[in-house]
């Protein structure tokens, strides 16, 4: 029996087989699930404007943050990585658009990239940002940006620091997704593992997590979105560009202190 989240999910994406085709996977695998799995949350999430919290309470509810499972600060630091997930892995939903308008912001560096992203959001298109999103990311052969680890670190696609992140995926016991063709290096992929880092679904010590981020992450990501923020095709991405360099800013300074 599916449960209350994926129903809604359901219903948003209109039906099975639309949700089905929305995240690229196969239908019968979609018809089997009695809950969306936690590998799927985000992309759900990104497809049908469901939030995660109501796809998946046991996770990500206020209750666990509460709890003690994980403090406020990795929390919030795991819905900042979720978010960029999100907004790497597909153009956002209409939904998703009226929800990242309501962000919150303040005077810090990463508030007011907030506030930027939210009022990018709040004139946005959805019709037209999945155009701005085929643009920069897909392309006709190829678009403007190449969101690969591989490709920031050595100018190709498929090279060694891909090898090198699937042998430390396998020893953090993180397997690649059913029926997902992209190389496990691209963006979207990396920082939904840091959400899962962030918020303690994948296990690691903060160590691993920092040896994580450094090699994976800090050593190119960066530049992906500075490279964003001024790419020809980008109007709402350019604010998303933002967020991301400051976050990451944020994070390789918190990390340096950890130390």
């Amino acid at each position: 029996m599916r449960d209350a989240g994926l129903e809604r999910a359901i219903n948003a994406a209109g039906g099975v087989a639309q949700l089905a085709r929305k995240i690229g996977i196969a239908q019968p695998s979609v018809s089997n699930w009695n809950t969306v799995p936690a590998q799927r949350v985000i992309a759900v999430e990104a497809a049908t404007g469901v939030s995660r919290k109501v796809l998946r309470p046991d996770l990500y509810s206020e209750r666990i943050v509460s709890d003690g499972a994980i403090d406020v600060i990795d929390a919030a630091r795991a819905q900042e990585y979720a978010l960029l997930a999100n907004l790497l892995l597909s153009a956002p939903s209409a939904a998703l658009l009226e929800r990242i308008a309501q962000l919150n912001a303040d005077a810090t560096p990463l508030g007011r990239a907030h506030a930027a992203l939210a009022e990018a959001a709040s004139i946005a298109v959805a019709t037209e940002v999945e155009r701005e999103y085929f643009d920069l990311f897909v392309g006709l052969g190829r678009g403007e940006l190449l969101p690969y680890a591989s490709y920031y670190l050595t100018g190709f696609l498929n090279e060694r620091p891909l090898s090198r992140l699937r042998d430390d995926l396998a020893a953090l016991g993180i397997e690649r997704m059913e029926n997902n063709f992209e190389p496990e290096d691209h963006a979207a992929t990396l920082c939904e593992i840091m959400a899962g880092l962030a918020a303690a679904r994948f296990p690691a010590s903060p160590q691993a997590q920092r040896a994580f981020f450094e090699k994976h992450v800090s050593r190119w990501m960066g530049r992906l979105f500075a490279d964003m923020e001024k790419a020809e095709n980008a109007k709402f991405y350019r604010s998303v560009g933002t967020l991301g360099r400051v976050f990451l800013e944020i994070e390789s300074e918190a990390f340096t202190f950890a130390n």
